[in-house]
């Protein structure tokens, strides 16, 4: 593609400076964090136009860059991620699925280890734990999951160990459909997420499925707020994961019709910034790449569920390009990795959800024809928006426990 096409598919920095935040002449820290945000992201886009035919990778995605920062993290985490040791499979899953997302696959070798390690993290009670020897835990339970379904090998699939998942995800059910994220731990719509998820990868039988979430749809349709969005409980504020685990946890039971989708859609559709062309994560908030799939997701989501009684609902109906653009020039750190916003460092959560959401807004309105920003070779793999690994791993994962529902389940019409 030529340098000149390839410019006309971004926007018009000159004239977006229009769409920055006017403060009205009240000035507030919430203000002047905003201000503070698009000057740096003034920065990028001024960088990219004085530089675009110097140096044309500047619209790409570096991907040698983030391959080798995703190879270098699996086999060693750095010192300053010791904060993380109870979320190890959730570093797993960040990278495996960046690394699909890129085309990029691991050896055999060390998806063997990657397993052996998960099998470790396995508790005795069933579900994961963040690491060897700790109690299981939804949130590493669910990225357990997917990072074995990723891998799909017949190791993988036997480390997951179905019969004593469903005994912990019933340990942690609450009466009214609730899930706990840990026995005795806290309840929020993430836990009904991952149980939700997880339970759905695996093909659990719908008898159990049909035990294990009554009364699961009608908790989570409940914290759906005024404002459209989902916080992470009744009465909480709308929050863009939040939202996105209420309206993904709806979708997967088929009982989406249980939350004002139209007030969903408005509420997610007001997250995208006109200037920065990236979601934030709630009212008043700043840009943040995370959001690009949590927000961005949602969306496709969303309309899906109303696609049945309207057409237009076949279309995007967020910028696409904005989004991209604002992870390609905002987001990308040239020595590997992916971030936040400006002036932060990368990391392996903002590297796999922004990915995510790039591939999101690429594949959402046809498979066939990706809505890919600038060159060809930004086009990235498209990621199954509910459970967000490939769309292949889902139907893998599932084809092959389907194979072994009557043999572990036969007899018996719940747990």
């Amino acid at each position: 593609m030529k340098p000149e096409e390839e410019l006309l598919l971004f926007r018009d920095f000159q004239r977006l400076r229009s769409c920055k935040h006017d403060d009205e002449k009240v000035s507030t820290a919430t203000s002047r964090e905003q201000q503070k945000t698009e000057i740096s992201i003034e920065k990028c886009f001024d960088r990219f136009e004085a530089q675009l035919f110097t140096h044309p990778r500047l619209s790409q995605f570096f991907r040698l860059e983030h391959q080798h920062y995703l190879d270098t993290m699996l086999r060693r985490l750095p010192p300053n991620y010791e904060c993380l040791d109870s979320s190890r499979p959730w570093c797993i899953y960040w990278i495996l699925q960046a690394a699909q997302l890129l085309s990029f696959n691991f050896d055999d070798k060390t998806q063997d280890q990657v397993v052996q390690f998960l099998t470790k993290c396995r508790a005795p009670t069933g579900g994961f734990g963040g690491g060897p020897g700790q109690y299981a835990h939804l949130a590493p339970t669910y990225a357990a999951v997917n990072s074995l379904c990723i891998i799909g090998t017949e190791e993988a699939y036997r480390a997951i160990d179905r019969p004593t998942l469903v005994q912990f995800l019933f340990s942690v059910r609450e009466a009214d459909g609730s899930f706990r994220l840990h026995v005795d731990g806290e309840t929020d719509v993430r836990g009904a997420y991952c149980a939700i998820s997880c339970a759905k990868v695996v093909n659990l039988p719908d008898p159990v499925l049909r035990e294990l979430f009554a009364g699961t749809g009608d908790w989570i349709a409940g914290c759906q707020t005024y404002e459209g969005g989902f916080g992470g409980a009744p009465d909480l504020e709308a929050h863009g994961g939040y939202t996105f685990c209420g309206i993904a946890g709806l979708a997967l039971l088929n009982e989406a019709d249980k939350c004002d989708k139209q007030a969903l859609l408005k509420w997610t559709l007001r997250r995208q910034m006109r200037y920065e062309g990236g979601f934030q994560g709630r009212t008043n908030k700043l840009v943040d790449g995370c959001y690009s799939f949590w927000v961005g997701a949602t969306i496709p989501i969303t309309q899906a569920t109303l696609s049945a009684d309207d057409k237009e609902m076949d279309h995007a109906l967020f910028d696409v390009e904005a989004l991209q653009e604002y992870i390609l020039l905002c987001c990308q750190k040239q020595n590997g990795g992916l971030i936040d916003k400006p002036g932060k460092p990368q990391d392996l959560y903002h590297t796999c959800y922004t990915l995510s959401g790039v591939s999101i807004a690429q594949h959402s309105e046809s498979a066939s024809r990706p809505q890919v920003l600038g060159d060809t070779i930004n086009e990235l793999l498209p990621t199954h928006p509910l459970f967000n690994i490939p769309p292949k791993s889902v139907a893998a994962a599932r084809s092959h426990f389907d194979k072994c529902n009557d043999m572990e389940f036969a007899g018996s019409d719940s747990t």
